[in-house]
């Protein structure tokens, strides 16, 4: 899979908080978003129609770069940039729910964790498996800190392939709720449920 905006690492580029290397798939890294040199990279990502759901087609370079140094400055949101074997390949974003608006929407528990992931535009069909490899390394990522029990998503209720695909990966279904940009499908992901289908394939 490649991305159709420049894919090189800048010398400059935050260092990786996690890496992962998953077989048959290859290393994936998660290193911070850098606002400014991310910003032309990020971009070309949001703006593409596939990515509407996201919320930022239309909006300039300066805009994005805003934002996300927006989120930059905030402790309980995230944003982070996935590479695959050093070439960017996702956009993703953590955050507290109790911080967040969603949590207003739901009964949030202790260790929940709230996420958001883009994947990068690709170059003709994505190779079989891409997606499950990269979301093992991120299930990884989150989970390698003990304090998270449970994964929040909450795709547009309209975006069916992202909920379906979130489905396949053994997050179940909870209530629908309407945000201020969006009506969202709540999904959740436990650890325990990570553990078992883990246990299952050894």
């Amino acid at each position: 899979m490649t991305t159709t905006a420049p894919t090189a690492v800048r010398e400059t580029a935050p260092a990786a908080v996690h890496e992962q290397t998953v077989p048959g798939f290859g290393t994936v890294a998660v290193r911070p978003l850098d606002p400014s040199g991310d910003a032309a990279l990020v971009h070309g990502w949001v703006n593409e129609e596939r990515a509407r759901f996201w919320g930022m087609v239309g909006h300039t370079r300066e805009t994005v770069r805003r934002i996300y140094a927006y989120v930059d400055s905030l402790d309980t949101h995230h944003a982070y940039i996935v590479e695959r074997d050093g070439t960017p390949v996702a956009l993703f974003q953590t955050y507290q729910p109790e911080h967040d608006p969603v949590g207003e929407c739901y009964p949030v528990r202790p260790g929940d964790f709230g996420v958001h992931l883009l994947l990068a535009p690709a170059d003709g069909e994505p190779a079989p498996g891409f997606t499950a490899g990269l979301i093992t390394a991120l299930l990884g990522f989150v989970f390698a800190d003990p304090s998270r029990l449970r994964i929040v998503a909450e795709p547009d209720a309209l975006n069916e392939k992202s909920i379906a695909r979130t489905l396949r990966t053994g997050f179940e279904l909870g209530p629908q709720i309407d945000l201020p940009h969006k009506r969202a499908q709540l999904v959740f992901l436990t650890r325990e449920t990570v553990a078992q289908a883990l246990a299952a394939r050894s």
